[in-house]
């Protein structure tokens, strides 16, 4: 006579993987999509998000100083006093 524990065990081909690793898949579907089968690797996960955030960082740093760089004079007006004026074109 089975006891019941035999039948609370799992046994070997019963149990799933969770996710869509224990799926029946074809092989092209895990070719398209290696992302969904392949475990996380962190090293590469820090250093992909450093590299996006440095990335960022120096556009938001380019922007910034484009501001400054727009090609600014010293003018003096007819009574004497120091302005800072863009130089504009003829076409403008």
């Amino acid at each position: 006579m089975a006891s019941g524990s035999d039948k609370d065990a799992p046994k070997e081909g019963n149990f799933r993987i969770p996710g869509l690793r224990g799926a029946k898949t074809t092989t092209l579907f895990r070719a398209v999509n290696p992302e969904l089968f392949i475990k996380p690797n962190k090293p590469v996960m820090a250093f992909g998000l450093i590299t996006i955030t440095l990335c960022v960082g120096y556009l938001g740093y380019l922007h910034a100083t484009k501001d400054n760089d727009q090609q600014l004079y010293e003018a003096i007006d007819s009574e004497g006093e120091k302005n800072m004026r863009r130089k504009t074109s003829k076409w403008d």
